[in-house]
C-alpha cells in the first residue's frame, strides 16, 4: 500500500515537469503527506493539463476510514472505482514515499525514491463524494500494485509509478480499453533507492 508520501517541489518545478501552462493554486514542499491532506494532482481538462488541489482518500459518508489506495488488479471491476478508472484518471506528483517494516518487534520507517529524479508521478483516480457533513468533496486515491523485488523485503504492495510515456496514456480519457491496465505494474528495481529514516 501507500500510506504516506512526500513532495519536495514548488509550483514552478511541478508546472515545468508536467507541462502545465497555467496554475492558480499555491503549492509548497511537503516533507510528509498524510491521508486527508489536500495536495496537488494533475488532471486533463479538455486537452489541457491542469493542477487541482484534492483531498487524499475517497471520503464516503458510510465508512469510518478514508479509502487511500485502490488495487490495480481490480480497478476496472470494483463498483467504487470503475467509473473513475475509465473517466477520471490523474497523476499524483511525488518525490518519494514511505513504508514501514517490522523488525525485532518495532516498525522501522523507510524512504523510497527514484535514483535520478526529484519528481515523478504515481497513478491515481479521483471523484467527488458527499461526506459526513453532507458536503461534496473532491478526492483521489493512489493505485497500488505488487511490490517489486527490492521493495518486497519491506512490504508486498507499492504505488504504481508511471514513466513519461505512460503518463500521456494515463491522462488521455479517450482511452478506455484494457491496455490501460498494462501500465499498472511495478517499477524496475534498478530505478529505485531505499533508505532507512
Amino acid at each position: 500500500m501507500c500510506g504516506r508520501y512526500y513532495l519536495f517541489a514548488d509550483i514552478e518545478e511541478i508546472s515545468r515537469r508536467f507541462n502545465i501552462n497555467y496554475c492558480d493554486v499555491l503549492i509548497k514542499s511537503m516533507p510528509e503527506i498524510f491521508p486527508s491532506n489536500e495536495v496537488p494532482i494533475i488532471i486533463n481538462n479538455g486537452n489541457k493539463r491542469m493542477i487541482k488541489l484534492m483531498k487524499w482518500g475517497f471520503d464516503l459518508s458510510y465508512l469510518k476510514k478514508l479509502i487511500i489506495n485502490a488495487r490495480s488488479e481490480t480497478i476496472d471491476t470494483k463498483k467504487l472505482f470503475k467509473y473513475s478508472f475509465y473517466n477520471k484518471r490523474c497523476l499524483i506528483p511525488a518525490s518519494g514515499f514511505f513504508e514501514w517494516k517490522k523488525e525485532n518487534g518495532k516498525s522501522i520507517k523507510y524512504k523510497i525514491y527514484l535514483k535520478d529524479k526529484n519528481l515523478f508521478s504515481m497513478a491515481g483516480i479521483y471523484s467527488s463524494f458527499k461526506n459526513k457533513n453532507g458536503e461534496y468533496v473532491d478526492c483521489f486515491t493512489i493505485l497500488t500494485t505488487n511490490a517489486n523485488r527490492k521493495i518486497s523485503s519491506i512490504h508486498n504492495r507499492m504505488p504504481v509509478i508511471l514513466d513519461r510515456d505512460s503518463e500521456q496514456i494515463w491522462l488521455n480519457n479517450s482511452i478506455k480499453d484494457e491496455n490501460l491496465k498494462e501500465l499498472l505494474k511495478p517499477i524496475d528495481d534498478v530505478k529505485i533507492e531505499i533508505s532507512r529514516v
